[in-house]
């Protein structure tokens, strides 16, 4: 293959029924590097040796040869069996790549922070392990080294594969740990947390800076080390693998909003799975807004809100925003038809331009609306150093209504109710000491 054709690809698809969309795929084709130049789909069940029909298969090898494609890939999960059968019938060199191993390629070219990283190996590592272990059964039943093109077998590469699987969980876990502390943190400084969640390309980084303080990181280091002054904003797939958090202006409110992963269309469980510990961030949050692309076709809104739902309410606690992002795609009819047809999925929508600012007041008002309510509270303090300390900490951590400086402090705010019993407390100690 030379080199001008190895990030030149043909696009494959089978469906049991209907007629085959690569739109999608396209784009994740693109999101991982190549340029697209042809595509090849069928209509029927699927046939066990080449997931394709025989002719079909061959009408697929033709166009890869004419095309002088350097890989071919395909919008099923294939088998390995599958790979082997559809890999003999491609020109030499033609790279045969399934659909969750183009996701794990843009995930691996994405991942640029340990905890990324470790879910992606985690990720690739569960996606060998069957293959691994359809290698194991057959050399065991056959005796021959790379029995139906296989390759070689290794009996130790199956436990080998367990037990790095092992290991990685291990460490992905001792890493949630260190987060779960760091989410306890920030609730006891008075943070609210918000998390965006929704498809890939839906807005969700876009929204993110226009909700977001531009913020001092080294200041806030050490109790927010993923915290970022800049979050990504580009119209591309999986912008966003890792986790970003920036604080947002909310009002009364001390906000975090984090912008998490991306979801995308016919995930298999174990690849989300892997992602857990970024989920996490969506799962412990105190809101979450679920952002998607009102200019995309009803139906396909509908499908995409399906698969978040199935995700986010199997472990989520938090209430659930949806936000219908891009209005400025489209125009009011078509937005008002929309909400009207998404209406049993998404009741209660805020319609937001993220590029434009158009509706981002009233997504801060409902955010306030929606998050746990604060408790009002008022302090007498004596009028001291420590007094004026603590009013200070007060207005850091809090919403302060009024403050009264006279022969005596008195502070009357707003704050979540970890942050009163904190004040009560340092309150109390300079009552002790007085």
């Amino acid at each position: 293959m030379t080199e001008e054709h190895q990030g030149t690809a043909v696009v494959a698809k089978r469906v049991d029924a209907g007629e085959a969309d690569l739109v999608e795929f396209r784009d994740l084709a693109r999101a991982a590097g190549y340029e697209v130049v042809a595509e090849v789909t069928q209509t029927r069940k699927e046939d066990p040796a080449l997931c394709l029909g025989e002719g079909k298969a061959d009408e697929l090898a033709a166009v890869v040869a004419e095309a002088g494609a350097g890989a071919v890939l395909f919008d099923n999960r294939l088998g390995p069996y599958q790979t082997f059968n559809l890999g003999n019938r491609l020109p030499e060199g033609v790279a045969l790549v399934d659909r969750f191993r183009l996701i794990l390629e843009i995930f691996g070219q994405r991942a640029a922070t340990k905890k990324a990283q470790l879910q992606v190996e985690l990720a690739e590592l569960r996606y060998e392990l069957p293959r691994a272990e359809a290698k194991a059964s057959l050399a065991k039943r056959d005796e021959r080294p790379g029995f139906m093109g296989l390759g070689e077998y290794d009996e130790s590469r199956e436990q080998d594969i367990k037990r790095q699987i092992a290991e990685i969980s291990d460490e992905l876990e001792a890493i949630e740990t260190t987060e779960a502390h760091r989410r306890e943190q920030r609730r006891e400084s008075g943070f609210d947390l918000v998390a965006l969640a929704g498809y890939t390309n839906a807005g969700k980084s876009t929204l993110l800076r226009r909700l977001a303080d531009e913020l001092d990181i080294e200041e806030n280091a050490e109790l927010h080390p993923d915290l970022d002054a800049t979050a990504e904003s580009e119209d591309r797939l999986f912008t966003t693998l890792g986790t970003t958090t920036r604080r947002a202006d909310m009002g009364r409110r001390d906000v975090l909003v984090t912008d998490t992963v991306g979801f995308v269309s016919d995930l298999p469980h174990w690849l989300v799975e892997s992602f857990k510990s970024t989920l996490s961030e969506v799962y412990r949050a105190d809101l979450v807004l679920l952002v998607v692309d009102v200019s995309d076709p009803v139906e396909g809104i509908r499908e995409k809100l399906v698969t978040c739902h199935d995700t986010l309410y199997e472990r989520n606690e938090a209430p659930i925003v949806t936000v219908l992002n891009k209005t400025d795609k489209v125009a009011a009819d078509e937005l008002r038809r929309k909400r009207d047809a998404l209406s049993a999925l998404a009741p209660n929508p805020i319609a937001v331009s993220a590029l434009d600012g158009d509706g981002i007041a009233e997504l801060r008002d409902r955010v306030d609306d929606e998050l746990p309510p604060l408790e009002r509270e008022r302090l007498v303090l004596p009028m001291c150093d420590e007094a004026m300390s603590l009013v200070s900490w007060v207005h850091d951590n809090a919403h302060v209504n009024d403050v009264d400086y006279g022969e005596q402090v008195v502070v009357d705010f707003e704050a979540r109710p970890s942050v009163i019993s904190r004040a009560r407390s340092k309150a109390s100690e300079m009552a002790v000491e007085a």
